[in-house]
């Protein structure tokens, strides 16, 4: 009863709705399945650090210094996009996502991937025996799933790549601004690389594909979003005027076009998010498109961490919007084109541009395969301990001592880590069945 009112707590803080009480869209999917679950209760996560629920070695905490942290590190938060943004054309591998970034402890990234690597592994065990669902996924009897061990295994193997990573940077501390930009043609992101390419302003895939196509109407002069209920609301003159004025100055080239954005992700809940059409001001033809760019402005909410940790760096006192972008600078390599914040009606707004070329990884690209589920795990849970620790090392430009660090105290201490991340991926699970009693679904 007493882990029940935490969660009634933590939900109600985070979402203005309490799980026991009122049904909402967002808790209803997470009660599906722990991986899901973790991914929608950030906040919980960081509630049980503070509380001793998930117990992080103290040593990873205290003597390794602060950094750029995520906030929200999971295995779905990795991807392919292009460098600066849409305009770029080199294809990474790298985390995508930055709304709960702060200046953090390391190991709040690594044990939150951990984690979740766990649960994607079990989701897809679950998929497989008819424990979980999902619509969207097509008849899997040919299909493989790691199992736990292998999913251990590849836990392990991420934890090596990253300290591989902070050992190139101690040895040569250039080697932070390198990046994965191409993988060998039997690993398991080859066809995801080759994918987001296609779909890059130069790929033959970027006029069906490519985030632009998806959203805009190539066949409206003047260029517009498309008519599409589910997604965009069209503005009110006015109010399209306002908007126009307010985050004009922050674009590279004029607005074409402005909408509304609703039904996108679940971390943002109740924020105010618009889409912008931005290009030349004399479309002429359709080769002008690869000049053309859809940028995102989004009402920012207080990173996850520092309800829980809000003393940790004076830097984490900037406004919600400032301390995103300063923290997403610092961890890419080469930052999306646009990429600011406004102050705007009271609230803080984040704006940045959305890449052409995105691809995302799902847990059932990786933890499903044909022959080899653990090693295609396992490559890429090495993929993304390369990248992750690229961008925890990359907030110091001045020195390695991050790298030094944090080499030092892992080699002591990660098998406590590895044994807390289990032991919290089975609170998880059970705080998924806990959610999906109160709401009343069989889990």
């Amino acid at each position: 009863m007493q882990r029940q009112q935490q969660l009634i707590a933590e939900f109600t803080r985070t979402d203005q709705v309490d799980p026991s009480q009122q049904l909402l869209g967002k808790h209803q999917k997470m009660a599906l399945n722990p991986f899901r679950f973790l991914r929608g209760s950030s906040g919980l996560f960081y509630a049980d650090i503070q509380s001793g629920v998930l117990q992080l070695p103290a040593a990873l905490l205290q003597q390794v210094p602060l950094t750029a942290v995520m906030g929200d590190c999971h295995v779905s938060n990795f991807g392919f996009f292009t460098e600066d943004g849409s305009y770029g054309e080199r294809v990474i591998f790298a985390p995508n996502d930055f709304d709960d970034a702060c200046i953090g402890h390391a190991a709040w990234d690594i044990s939150r991937y951990l984690v979740s690597l766990l649960l994607a592994a079990d989701y897809c065990r679950g998929l497989k025996d008819g424990k979980y669902t999902n619509e969207d996924i097509e008849d899997l009897a040919s299909f493989q799933a790691a199992t736990s061990a292998e999913a251990e295994i590849a836990a392990k193997s991420f934890c090596k790549a990253y300290l591989q990573c902070c050992a190139a940077v101690a040895a040569d501390p250039e080697f932070r601004f390198s990046t994965q930009d191409d993988f060998p043609k039997n690993h398991v992101l080859k066809p995801f690389l080759k994918k987001a390419i296609k779909r890059s302003a130069a790929g033959g895939d970027f006029m069906k594909k490519s985030t632009l196509a998806k959203s805009v109407d190539f066949n409206q002069r003047p260029l517009q979003f498309k008519n599409d209920a589910n997604k965009f609301s069209r503005l009110e003159t006015e109010r399209y005027a306002q908007i126009k004025h307010a985050f004009a100055p922050y674009v590279h080239d004029e607005i074409l076009d402005i909408v509304t954005r609703h039904g996108a992700g679940t971390g943002s809940l109740n924020m105010q998010r618009f889409y912008l059409l931005v290009g030349p001001k004399e479309f002429a033809a359709d080769t002008d498109l690869a000049l053309c760019q859809v940028v995102e402005v989004k009402q920012q909410r207080r990173s996850a961490p520092l309800f829980f940790f809000p003393d940790l760096s004076p830097v984490n006192r900037l406004n919600d919007a400032h301390l995103t972008v300063d923290c997403q600078r610092l961890m890419q390599r080469r930052p999306d084109s646009v990429l600011d914040e406004v102050q705007f009606e009271g609230a803080h707004y984040l704006v940045r541009s959305l890449h052409h070329a995105n691809v995302d990884v799902d847990p059932e690209d990786v933890c499903l395969h044909e022959e080899l589920p653990g090693q295609s795990l396992r490559q890429f849970a090495e993929a993304c301990g390369h990248a992750l620790a690229l961008a925890h090392n990359r907030a110091d430009r001045r020195s390695n001592r991050f790298a030094k660090q944090m080499l030092q105290v892992m080699a002591e201490h990660q098998p406590a880590l590895l044994t807390a991340c289990q032991q919290y991926a089975e609170q998880q699970k059970q705080d998924c069945q806990l959610l999906a009693a109160m709401l009343k679904i069989d889990s």
